[in-house]
C-alpha cells in the first residue's frame, strides 16, 4: 500500500482555502465551491490545506483529494485515484497515483458516480491512516 501523502498545518478552516475561493468567483469558482463542499462533508475529521495553490482536502493530514480551477473546466482531484474504484469511467489520467475528473460550467456531472468517488478517497484515506 503506497504511503499517503500528508500535510502539517491542515485545519478545520484554513483562512487560505478560503481566499483562494474568494479569489475564484463565477461559474469555475462555484463549480470548484460546490465540490470541496462535498469533500468537507465527509466528515467531522475533514481539514483543509491550500498545496501547490490548491485547496486540498485531508484527513489527519493525509491528503484525499483537491480542487483547482483553469480556464474553462475544473479538475477534482484523487491523490490515490488509480486505487478507486470507478465503475463510470469518470477518472482521468496516466499517472502512477493520482486521478482527476474535469468538471465544466452548464455540464452536469454524474453526480451520484462522482460522490460515490469522493465518498470512496474519504474511506480509502481513513483505512490508509489506520494501517500506518
Amino acid at each position: 500500500m503506497r504511503a499517503l501523502f500528508k500535510f502539517d498545518g491542515a485545519l478545520a478552516q484554513h483562512p487560505r482555502v478560503r481566499q483562494w475561493f474568494d479569489d475564484h468567483q463565477g461559474p469555475l469558482g462555484e463549480l470548484a465551491r460546490h465540490w470541496f463542499d462535498a469533500l468537507r462533508g465527509c466528515g467531522g475529521d475533514v481539514e483543509e490545506v491550500l498545496h501547490d495553490g490548491q485547496p486540498t482536502a485531508c484527513v489527519g493530514g493525509g491528503a484525499f483529494a483537491y480542487v483547482d480551477a483553469f480556464s474553462a473546466h475544473v479538475n477534482l482531484g484523487f491523490f490515490q485515484g488509480a486505487a478507486l474504484p470507478d465503475p463510470q469511467g469518470l477518472l482521468e489520467g496516466s499517472g502512477k497515483h493520482m486521478r482527476h475528473v474535469k468538471l465544466r460550467p452548464g455540464k452536469a456531472p454524474n453526480a451520484a458516480a462522482l460522490s460515490a468517488l469522493i465518498h470512496a478517497a474519504y474511506q480509502d484515506v481513513k483505512e490508509r491512516l489506520a494501517a500506518e
